[in-house]
């Protein structure tokens, strides 16, 4: 089996020192679509280094995301890349973002899920600067064909929302060039640029990346229902349910109370198809 689930969770963990500026910021916040109005003052927040502050899932592509890399190619792992989807993405904060630092980025296979036609490896990512832990970071993998062989299935958790009107509702356009922008974070897939690449995968053009999505809504949570203080956000969990293209429209729902938001975000164009599920920012 391309996966040994005992090999995989037992290897030695990798460490990389990994190091970002206040330009990697920015450009991650452009990605997501920070800078419309440019001179909005709430905004500013997001794209003016002289009051910059950090959007927490910007842990996701911080040196580059090496935690997914390192994950994949531990020991134990031997898997086709075409297999594999990101079904999930967790990142729990120890303390705000720096706007620039230096950290070491240690990464392990924390788990591996046995779900039938498919397994789901846990991919973890822990920094840590010279004054302690930052963030941990989960990547939920799936690698179909690759379940079966009787292993644990895993937690299975949804999220059921919320039986009343959403407490805040707001709509994220996705511009056109939006993913050409958001891959030099350090996501080069062709996936997401190339529309030759886009139909070998079976879509029609390129899609946008799922982390895309994610940082995008956790944005709108923090200025819709956080008063844009993005140090309140202490965990931000998803599912990625569907995908969703560049010109396409975001419409965010969002749930408040008791120190977490839970969140529903959907394709406006494609009659509100699923995009991102079982979605929760807990926060102070």
């Amino acid at each position: 089996m391309p996966i040994d689930p005992a090999k995989a969770v037992a290897a030695e963990p990798r460490s990389a020192e990994i190091s970002w500026d206040h330009k990697d910021v920015q450009l991650y916040h452009l990605g997501l679509g920070a800078g419309i109005p440019a001179t909005d003052p709430d905004e500013l927040r997001y794209t003016l280094e002289s009051r910059l502050h950090v959007l927490p899932s910007f842990a996701t592509v911080a040196g580059a995301g090496m935690g997914v890399v390192g994950g994949l190619s531990a020991p134990g792992i031997d898997i086709d890349l075409a297999a594999v989807l990101h079904g999930g993405q967790t990142v729990t904060l120890h303390r705000p973002v720096p706007v620039s630092g230096r950290a070491v980025s240690t990464s392990r296979v924390a788990a591996v899920y046995d779900k039938g036609k498919a397994a789901v490896l846990v991919l973890r990512s822990e920094a840590s600067d010279a004054d302690g832990p930052l963030w941990t970071s989960d990547a939920q993998i799936f690698v179909r064909g690759e379940g079966g062989w009787g292993g644990d299935r895993g937690p299975s958790e949804r999220l059921a929302l919320p039986d009343r009107a959403p407490d805040a509702a707001v709509e994220r356009p996705i511009r056109e060039e939006q993913a050409l922008l958001y891959r030099l974070s350090g996501d080069w897939n062709p996936l997401h640029a190339d529309p030759e690449f886009a139909k070998l995968a079976g879509f029609d053009r390129p899609i946008l990346h799922g982390l895309c999505s994610y940082g995008m809504t956790l944005k709108a949570v923090v200025d819709t229902v956080l008063g844009g203080d993005v140090a309140r956000v202490r965990s931000y969990r998803t599912r990625f349910a569907g995908i969703v293209f560049p010109g396409e429209t975001l419409r965010i729902r969002m749930w408040a109370g008791d120190g977490r938001v839970q969140v529903a975000v959907t394709a406006v164009e494609r009659d509100d198809a699923p995009v991102l599920a079982d979605t929760l920012v807990e926060h102070s």
